[in-house]
């Protein structure tokens, strides 16, 4: 059975993860798990996301996030809590910051 506990935290995925449908996999992805948050590309070239939700649920999308879409390859993950999260009302792709 899953964790009542809730947690957010905040992901920089660096690599190839632009142009390889990231963020629409991370959507469809945290949809499936039932989070709440939003994903987006940075300048820099990296992809950021927060997920919120059901901890044990949360820290498998991080895992995820770790792998990606098969087009996809990640040099490195990022992991943050974010201890006084925005709340989401679904999960959304955001404007590149």
């Amino acid at each position: 059975m899953g964790s009542q506990q809730e947690k957010t935290v905040r992901v920089i995925v660096s690599g190839r993860v632009q142009g390889v449908a990231y963020r629409y996999w991370t959507q469809g992805e945290a949809a499936r798990r039932q989070l709440t948050g939003m994903v987006r590309n940075r300048r820099d070239g990296s992809v950021e996301a927060i997920f919120s939700g059901d901890a044990s649920r949360v820290d498998d999308m991080v895992v995820a996030c770790e792998a990606g879409p098969p087009m996809a390859i990640v040099d490195s993950i990022q992991c943050d809590s974010i201890e006084d999260p925005e709340q989401f009302m679904g999960f959304d792709i955001g404007i590149t910051v």
